[in-house]
């Protein structure tokens, strides 16, 4: 690794071997970066901004080789960004990238998702961060069709300076080919029906998480959702000052409370 390469910190929440983040550092490794992967030892999804607190964390070094360093990490995705930037990067990163996801991380899918959490945490410590997402599950997805905007993005937010508190969530739609790129806000929807009986269970009191993701807005064209139900690549900056502006001058004009 040198001084003078843009230097990648990347991890994820499906675990340091997930298919989807080999697939990253492939389409990333052949274009002039140092990269960093400090990933969980084993799946988190769902792990969101969660943080190892009562317990030791491990790291354990995989792999190396030009321009590349892998290492598993006992704790959540936050805490091997963490991990990274206080004991394991040789510099400041000059980007932080969660991925590629096995699943959607689009519209409130992204509040859950540990994939998000990793660019979070960059975003959160004042570095540019991207998460990238495909909508597919499967351990043999197919990332090909991902890889020019996966380097076209990266490019991008490398030379593009991001307002502070702010990351991108990437999402690419189970497709051969995409329509194009669309950037869009956060889908409104919500998850129905999230418990179910564990089927194993004969007494009633063991479940599972289930349930099914409605759409509040199915016919706006400016969100994520809709995006990738067209066939696009939904890009969408998100915040993480959670602050409701609006309303804030609603509160201050009512005045309803007195002052202390």
């Amino acid at each position: 690794m040198t001084d003078t390469r843009p230097y990648l910190i990347i991890s994820n929440d499906d675990g340091y071997n997930a298919p989807g983040l080999a697939a990253l550092v492939s389409s990333l490794s052949t274009e002039g970066y140092d990269i960093l992967v400090v990933a969980p030892d084993a799946p988190r999804s769902g792990f969101a901004c969660s943080i190892t607190s009562g317990a030791p964390l491990t790291a354990r070094h995989v792999h190396s080789a030009d321009g590349l360093e892998v290492y598993a990490c006992s704790g959540t995705p936050v805490d091997c960004v963490k991990l990274a930037l206080n004991r394991l990067a040789r510099r400041r990163p000059d980007l932080v990238i969660g991925g590629i996801n096995h699943g959607d991380n689009s519209s409130v899918n992204s509040h859950y998702s540990g994939t998000m959490g990793v660019a979070t945490e960059g975003a959160l410590q004042g570095i540019p961060a991207v998460a990238f997402s495909l909508c597919d599950h499967r351990a043999n997805a197919d990332f090909t069709p991902l890889t020019p905007y996966l380097r076209q993005i990266v490019r991008h937010a490398l030379t593009t300076k991001m307002p502070p508190f702010t990351c991108l969530n990437v999402n690419f739609p189970l497709r051969p080919s995409f329509e194009g790129v669309r950037i869009c806000r956060m889908a409104h929807s919500r998850w129905v029906r999230e418990i179910e009986d564990d089927p194993q269970d004969g007494k009633g009191n063991t479940y599972r998480l289930a349930g099914e993701c409605i759409e509040l807005e199915p016919e706006a064209a400016d969100t994520d959702r809709w995006a990738l139900a067209h066939g696009f690549v939904a890009i969408t900056p998100t915040t993480l000052d959670n602050t409701d502006y609006a309303m804030l001058r609603e509160l201050h004009a009512a005045a309803f409370l007195p002052d202390a």
